[in-house]
């Protein structure tokens, strides 16, 4: 199976450069660059330097030509799965007590735990998806690809996201099908019962096709490996994102311990 890089795809193109100052950017550098800043931002925890992190973060939405409401709204979505842990916190973590509620008493190091916890997820969510997740998937994993990322990996995370929707459908089709012969959910063992067969049904249908999948790809010449047609070069604007980005992240580093020493 042979993987070709379009017009649409190339990091240099017209079209990508259309997209945003980001998207015109190499895209293993952007890779090894949001993982290094990740890391960065996670090893923070004065609150003032997570605060100017974040305000990295929202740069780098600004440089990608990103939807500016919509990108935050997705982040507001991601927030939603820790929402409950930031509100238990200042409860749980003991310190001097802000109030008491129900007898539970909120202390100031449990807020401002949550308070680091929510700028330091915040900060490195809102640059994964603007660095990373406006990548084309298939560019993303040529990306991997060529920063010697395991070609079994690789090839998993792309038939991933290529076949998700595929099986979404797939479920969609069976959950009509139950809805036409009066299926109903309730709190029975029908219920269970029947959501069990349709479980199994989708585990059944998935390994079917993806043995024809497999079958197919054979047929066209495929031997496990990703043939790239065209290679990544490194640019001066790819350098020199990647020389602000870490001047930035030094000075993260450089005030965080100037903090911790103060």
């Amino acid at each position: 199976m042979t993987y070709v890089l379009t017009d649409m795809d190339q990091p240099g193109s017209k079209a990508s450069l259309l997209r945003g100052t980001v998207a015109g950017l190499d895209p293993r550098m952007r890779i090894a660059m949001t993982v290094i800043y990740a890391v960065v931002v996670v090893a923070l925890s004065n609150l003032w330097v997570l605060g100017v992190a974040l305000a990295v973060s929202i740069a780098l939405l600004a440089l990608s030509g990103l939807p500016f409401r919509k990108t935050l709204k997705r982040m507001a979505m991601m927030d939603s799965f820790i929402i409950f842990t930031l509100i238990l916190l200042p409860f749980t973590v003991p310190g001097s007590a802000i109030f008491s509620l129900w007898g539970l008493e909120a202390s100031w190091e449990g807020l401002w735990r949550a308070t680091e916890i929510a700028l330091t997820a915040n900060a490195v969510i809102l640059a994964v998806m603007t660095l990373v997740g406006s990548m084309e998937p298939v560019t993303m994993g040529h990306a991997l690809f060529a920063l010697k990322t395991p070609a079994r990996l690789v090839h998993l995370m792309m038939f991933t996201i290529r076949y998700i929707d595929v099986l979404r459908e797939e479920y969609q089709r069976l959950r009509t099908s139950m809805k036409l012969r009066g299926f109903r959910p309730r709190s029975n063992w029908h219920t269970y019962r029947s959501c069990g067969y349709l479980v199994g049904m989708m585990l059944v249908r998935a390994i079917e096709r993806s043995e024809r999948i497999l079958t197919a790809m054979k047929c066209r010449g495929f031997n496990g490996r990703i043939t790239l047609l065209e290679g990544f070069h490194l640019r001066r604007s790819d350098l020199a994102f990647a020389a602000a980005l870490g001047l930035a992240l030094l000075g993260l580093i450089g005030a965080e311990i100037a903090y911790a020493t103060y």
